[in-house]
Parts: structure tokens; sequence; C-alpha cells
């Protein structure tokens, strides 16, 4: 199995339109991810908004800060004057005792918001069917394994190429990690139904984060959004 080197671009601002709500996330993966999914739910239920459609027309921005210290983006964007709303990976301890951290600071200010993922990150809210149906391999994951990791090793040993996973150097091991984040959130995401997410992510957690996004984008800003 062969990924494709390639991840979709993000759509640009209307520059002629007023952002509405900053959506905070870890990396540009989580951008594709949630806005394909929240398309996929909005055609099944007009209510859920469709982030992509937002982020095109202006209303929403999407700000990936690609890791490192969380803590610093608590406060960063206080002085653009816009409602925040922030998503983040749980990862492992102890970055997910930083993280949670941080969230309480979000959630501390005016007009802002913050969700700590129950699962490790954004992928292990795919469903394993999206997986086998563009790969062809059975893949079983908890909410704590990275699943990146999994499909790039189970790809690796499906290709039967040598050296085996555990001898390969950490950057071969990074580089196709990376590749298999890239397709899972750029073509396994689009084999989502409702009815999967539903039966993968039961706590309802992308569906709560995707109603706070249409709750912010409609609230008075001079009202209180902390929560």
């Amino acid at each position: 199995m062969q990924f494709p080197n390639f991840i979709a671009p993000l759509p640009m601002p209307n520059p002629r339109s007023r952002a509405k709500l900053l959506v905070v996330v870890e990396g540009r993966h989580d951008v594709v991810f949630l806005r394909t999914l929240s398309r996929t739910l909005h055609a099944a239920d007009a209510t859920v908004p469709d982030l992509g459609s937002l982020e095109q027309s202006g209303e929403l921005v999407f700000l990936p800060f690609g890791g490192g210290d969380v803590l610093a983006w608590a406060d960063r964007l206080a002085a653009i004057g816009l409602p925040e709303l922030h998503i983040y990976d749980r990862e492992m301890s102890p970055e997910t005792e930083l993280r949670r951290q941080a969230a309480d600071l979000v959630n501390q200010r005016q007009h802002c918001r913050a969700f700590l993922t129950h699962k490790r990150s954004l992928e292990n809210y795919m469903h394993p069917h999206c997986i086998r149906e563009i790969c062809s391999f059975e893949l079983a994951y908890g909410d704590d394994d990275d699943v990146a990791d999994l499909v790039a090793r189970g790809c690796h040993e499906r290709l039967g190429k040598a050296p085996d996973w555990e001898s390969l150097p950490g950057r071969a091991r990074k580089r196709f990690r990376e590749r298999a984040k890239k397709w899972l959130n750029r073509l396994a995401v689009e084999q989502m139904t409702p009815e999967l997410l539903d039966e993968q992510d039961s706590r309802g957690e992308i569906r709560r984060w995707l109603a706070a996004v249409a709750e912010m984008l409609v609230c008075d800003p001079g009202g209180n959004h902390g929560g």
C-alpha cells in the first residue's frame, strides 16, 4: 500500500468578510479532518456547521499552531479580540496535563472555549471501517493508540518490505507515519458517515465541538461565551 504524498490545500478566507471566530487546532491535518467531517455531517443535518464553507466565506479562520508550547497559545490571540474555540489533542501524560491546563486557561477567558479530546488524537475518532475500505486490512485500536503509527506499521508489514518495521531507522518510521497521517485525514475521513461517527465517538465530542462553533458564530459578542 503506497500512501499518496499530498494533502489538500486549505482554502483562503475571503478578505472582504470579517472573521467572527478563530478555531485553534494543532496542525493542518486536524483542519482537513474537521473540514471534511463537518461537510459530511452538514449534508445529513443542515444545523451542523460546514466549517470549510464558513472558512471560505471568511466567517471562521483556522489557526493550526503546529504543536510546541501549547500553554503559550492559551492567550496569544487575545489582542485580536475575536471569540476563540480551541481543540487540543489529549496525547499522553505528561503532555496531557499541560494541555488540560491550557484548556482551563482558555475557558477562563471571555468569549472563548476550549476542548481537550477524550481520545488521544483526532485520528482515534476515525472508524476502522474507513481504513478497511481504503487499504483492505483490518486494524483494531483504542482511545490511547497512535493510529497513524499503527497504519504505517500495518502497511509496511503488508508489503513485506525489508527491513522489518522495528529495524527501520527512527527517521524512516517518522516519515512513514507522517504519510499515514496525511492519508488518514485526506482519504479515510471521506469514508466516514454520521452513523460511523456516532459509533466511534459514543460521547458525541465532535458533534459538541461543532455545536459550539454554531453557537459562538451567532452569539452576541457582548455576551459570555466561556465554558
